[in-house]
């Protein structure tokens, strides 16, 4: 059955008209126009369950409005068989991997539960559903990433953190070489979709060393890549230390516009609810999710100046919408 966009009564007048043709009476037109004002009166043709299955094929966002309709979709839109498919194929093996119970008395307060993460694989990883389409989004933690010397005490420090989901965080002591990598199967996003990944940092007190060289960062998946720079320094720290003099005369991450002005063409961390920033490195289009692992990956290596104060929660990858 075809995906069908309902935006609005008329939408499910249509359905109705498409569904009810066996039980019409062209003899009866003024009862018709009558039901045809009612919704209850309108849809109670159809059995509840064919409207649930209606309504599987549409959108979480659609099955929500659809319940201030009538009562009868108000029940239908509710009911497990809709909720069901717009959850992950792979939803139990999920929920089998959760550091936590997940617990829930229905499908539709399922999907609303994973709509907020919920910590997996022995909690070096989080998982979460994207609230309008029901797509994946992973995190891995900082310990789930490979982090060069990251083992060395005199370079990386783990710690807790009050703002992180995860037990343990990375805080940058000082390296000359920045290089950290992510892997993530495939297999485990939603087919059909494209995910950009993304960087999640904090700053500790007395950061310093971030704004040059430019970081390189990528996403890679299959014969797809996509390749960027980024600054990693925060917009404030860089109006706080009046770097523009020194940024106009960088071309790796500055150029020219037509007026005359300078405008930066480099990627920079962007502040989360939550307290964190955010860097995007880059995007990649998963199709069947047979196209193998997609690595991610922030490497600052050729500048060999010291750098200090990052502080790594993990990185995520998520859906473009």
């Amino acid at each position: 059955m075809r995906r069908i966009s309902l935006w609005s009564a008329s939408g499910f007048r249509f359905i109705f008209c498409m569904f009810s043709r066996p039980f019409s009476h062209p003899s009866d037109s003024s009862s018709t126009k009558v039901e045809m004002d009612d919704p209850d009166r309108l849809f109670g043709r159809l059995p509840e369950g064919c409207i649930s299955h209606i309504l599987s094929y549409t959108t979480p966002r659609d099955a929500c409005r659809s319940s201030t309709l009538s009562h009868t979709f108000k029940s239908a839109s509710e009911s497990d068989t809709v909720w069901e498919k717009f959850l992950p194929s792979d939803c139990s093996e999920i929920l089998s991997k959760s550091v936590n119970p997940v617990e829930f008395s229905s499908k539709k307060e399922l999907y609303f539960r994973l709509c907020d993460p919920i910590l997996i694989d022995g909690g070096k990883m989080s998982f979460s559903i994207e609230k309008t389409t029901g797509k994946k989004c992973f995190m891995l933690s900082a310990r789930e990433l490979s982090i060069v010397w990251g083992d060395t005490p005199s370079y990386w420090k783990w710690t807790n953190h009050p703002q992180s989901r995860f037990a343990e965080v990375a805080v940058l002591n000082s390296v000359c070489w920045l290089e950290i990598h992510g892997l993530i199967n495939s297999r485990m996003l939603s087919p059909k979709t494209t995910y950009s990944a993304h960087f999640i940092m904090g700053y500790d007190v007395g950061s310093h060393g971030l704004e040059f060289p430019l970081a390189e960062v990528s996403v890679r998946l299959g014969s797809q890549v996509s390749e960027h720079t980024a600054s990693l320094q925060s917009e404030e720290n860089r109006s706080n230390r009046d770097r523009l003099w020194n940024m106009l005369n960088r071309p790796n991450m500055w150029r020219r516009t037509g007026a005359g002005n300078a405008r930066c063409t480099a990627r920079v961390p962007l502040p989360r609810s939550n307290g964190w920033s955010e860097i995007e490195l880059g995007d990649c289009y998963n199709d069947e999710g047979d196209e193998g692992k997609v690595n991610m990956s922030l490497l600052e290596v050729k500048g060999g100046n010291w750098k200090a104060g990052v502080i790594i929660e993990g990185i995520e990858i998520r859906p473009k919408v």
